[in-house]
């Protein structure tokens, strides 16, 4: 279990490292979602290959599983289950089209290669395992053969159902990494035979290193374009069009999108509603003072969102404002009601116990069970007095097919969580048992024999039982919100008509355009994937039926302006953006003109609607930021570094203006150019940028179709 606790503790990491590798998956789950489902259903397509839902709700099953696993959660929130679906698709594609590509140069990667691999133990794969020397933090094949060994001799007859099941979860851990390292080092093959025909060379190295040493600083002066009035320059349809062949590459999209309008309602609770619930908080604040026994029954009945479990825990898993108050509340003293505003709730609580236990505790354990209860108490009961009277606890552990070794298991595992009777069984003596000796426990159908070896890390600990009501609307808040939202939908069966009437009505219509179908949320409100799948379903001009989402606490309605397919974008759509470009450019040709005879910048600042600066610190490499048009204009640090020490500068078209400097300081950093270093860094950076270019122009000639919005 030591090891299992290791990988939860790298999970993080271990995610970031199998992201960058791209692919793998373990085999896993059956399928789930699609069952009641006849036939095949097809969530998308790869150079004309067909991926089935069925097939890819498997990856995204097991790509769920190593999450949890790897960093200790019994479940993933819809946002962190949207977050997996699109990482497998990530992967997926990048997997099929590497795989492709690398099919027909012959690349593979062969067992010999990756034994190799592991042999050498330096794959960032490897050092995320749990399989590393606890001294030295290196990957240790050792320990791995030492596992797949054990895993291979594991029967379910000879051993505890919970080690059993650690056994098998460590073995599909492991194919995991197998085989994430196999298509990891199938994808570094491929890519280095492409990144590596890219070279640089002295010359370009100077260059770069020069690029960023060197400094300027210069006085600046320029006419902004915001100063001439837009009325005052005229675009043609012709020169829009042009412009727009010239850039047409630029508005090409791969998949189709749809510009939306959509009324969102969120159902808030009414002061009425406000009012009910400090009314049932102060009566239950009443009962609270009086109740002796079983408060967990208690606080469940009240409906508060903290649940009560009996063990002392640190203040800090409580609610906050319940923390702020502890210290000037006496035990068994009721404090409240009232109200918090931070998560909008009405509370009381009341301190039960304050005690000192234990953060970190070490023990060790013998699961017992036999074939029926009684003789699962009688072994119990005997392995029990053996340890009493000096057994070795170890060795009989191994007769049960358990190790037996001592684990540490902090208290935080447990605080805050919600616990079943019989963890809380198990919680209570690890708490309360004193060090070095044993206990028999009966939890569910088998027996624990428990010792706990030590104890660290004393702390204050409270048990508290906490009534935190959060407020709600009522069910007749919500009908009221329905029906008035029911009848302005039904009224309302047009853009045009939502568009009129919605303000009047109370109502937002909310413009988004190009919606993709790879989205999770409409206007970021959750469970809208009923609402993606209308989008995509109608036809322009079309306005949706009333739909319930959210946490049940919204309402929408949609309509579709627009139909942006796949391809290069219609002109109108880019046409004011193109239109702006082209004001600009003819503007910045008016004031070149009118600079062309200034020699110096106090000629520049003679002229109508000049402004001026001094910038510091210029590079060739970075932009230089102009405060006074608020912009970032790289054609200014270029001119700055390739004019002359105390010279003024030609003209320069920059992004908001046109501008002339004049540099008066100009220095070199301490660093010495050292031009192996820059060609290396040189490369890096073609191998990133190609590395990305290489996958961006495999996805598109593969055609790929995501339709991963019908199922999903």
């Amino acid at each position: 279990m030591a090891t299992l606790q290791k990988i939860r503790s790298k999970g993080p990491l271990l995610v970031i490292v199998i992201g960058l590798a791209l692919f793998a998956f373990i085999a896993g789950d059956a399928w789930k979602i699609l069952q009641p489902h006849q036939g095949r259903q097809d969530v998308g397509e790869i150079n004309g290959e067909t991926v089935s839902a069925q097939d890819y709700q498997k990856l995204v099953d097991e790509l769920s599983e190593v999450i949890k696993l790897t960093n200790g959660l019994n479940s993933l929130n819809e946002q962190q289950l949207d977050n997996v679906k699109d990482q497998v698709w990530m992967n997926y594609v990048n997997n099929q089209l590497i795989a492709e590509q690398a099919a027909k140069l012959g690349l593979t990667v062969t067992d010999a290669e990756l034994q190799a691999i592991i042999e050498e133990g330096s794959h960032p794969l490897l050092m995320q395992t749990p399989f590393r020397n606890p001294q030295t933090g290196a990957f240790d094949k050792d320990m791995l053969k030492k596992f797949l060994v054990d895993y291979s001799n594991i029967s379910k007859n000879q051993m505890s159902s919970q080690y059993y099941e650690y056994y098998q979860t460590m073995g599909n851990f492991w194919k995991f990494i197998e085989k994430s390292l196999r298509q990891s080092v199938l994808a570094e093959k491929y890519q280095n035979l492409i990144t590596r025909s890219l070279i640089s060379n002295p010359v370009a190295a100077e260059y770069a290193f020069n690029g960023s040493n060197e400094q300027s600083d210069v006085l600046l002066a320029g006419i902004p374009y915001a100063s001439i009035s837009d009325s005052t320059v005229t675009v043609s349809n012709d020169e829009i069009k042009a412009l727009y062949n010239e850039r047409k590459e630029q508005f090409k999209q791969l998949a189709e999108t749809r510009n939306i309008r959509f009324i969102d309602v969120h159902v808030l609770p009414s002061d009425e509603d406000r009012q009910a619930v400090n009314q049932e908080v102060t009566e239950y604040s009443e009962l609270l003072a009086s109740t002796t026994k079983d408060f967990s029954t208690f606080i469940r009945t009240t409906g508060s969102a903290i649940a009560y479990s009996d063990i002392p825990v640190n203040k800090d898993v409580l609610p906050t404002d319940v923390v702020a108050r502890l210290d000037s509340v006496a035990v068994n003293e009721v404090f409240g009601p009232y109200y918090n505003q931070t998560d909008d709730s009405f509370n009381a609580f009341r301190i039960l116990e304050k005690t000192k236990a234990a953060d970190s505790i070490q023990f060790r354990q013998i699961q017992v069970a036999a074939e029926s209860v009684e003789k699962t108490e009688a072994l119990s009961d005997s392995i029990y007095n053996a340890l009493k009277k000096g057994a070795d606890f170890e060795k009989i552990a191994q007769i049960y097919g358990q190790n037996g070794e001592a684990t540490w298991v902090n208290a935080r595992s447990w605080e805050g969580a919600s616990i079943n009777d019989d963890n809380l069984k198990l919680i209570s003596a690890l708490i309360n048992q004193p060090t070095k000796e044993f206990t028999n426990l009966k939890i569910g159908q088998v027996n624990i024999i428990l010792q706990v070896l030590n104890k660290k890390a004393i702390q204050d600990k409270y048990k508290v039982a906490v009534i935190k009501r959060n407020v709600e609307f009522s069910k007749e808040t919500y009908n009221d919100a329905y029906n008035k939202f029911s009848q302005f939908v039904a009224q309302n069966t047009t853009i045009e008509d939502m568009n009129k009437n919605a303000e009047e009505n109370g109502y937002t219509v909310m413009p988004r355009a190009d919606f993709s179908a790879a989205e999770h949320y409409v206007g970021g409100v959750h469970s809208t994937r009923e609402v993606i799948r209308w989008i995509f379903s109608a036809k322009e001009g079309e306005v949706s039926s009333l739909y319930e989402c959210g946490d049940n606490d919204h309402m929408m309605v949609v309509a579709l302006e627009k139909i942006n397919p796949a391809g290069y974008r219609n002109i109108n759509t880019v046409a004011d953006m193109l239109r702006a470009e082209i004001r600009n450019n003819k503007k910045a040709e008016k004031i070149m003109a009118d600079m062309k005879n200034c020699s110096s910048l106090d000629q520049v600042k003679a002229m109508k609607n000049a402004v001026s600066d001094s910038v510091k610190h210029i590079t060739f490499n970075a932009p230089a930021y102009i405060a006074v048009t608020r912009a970032s204009e790289p054609a200014v640090s270029a001119a700055a570094s390739k004019t002359a020490l105390n010279k003024v500068s030609t003209p320069i078209k920059g992004n908001a203006g046109v501008y002339m400097v004049q540099v008066y300081n100009r220095v070199s950093g301490s660093e010495k150019l050292d031009t192996k270093k820059e060609e290396e860094l040189l490369n890096n950076m073609a191998i990133r940028m190609a590395g990305q270019q290489i996958l961006n122009d495999l996805y598109q000639k593969a055609e790929v179709v995501d339709n991963r919005y019908l199922y999903f």
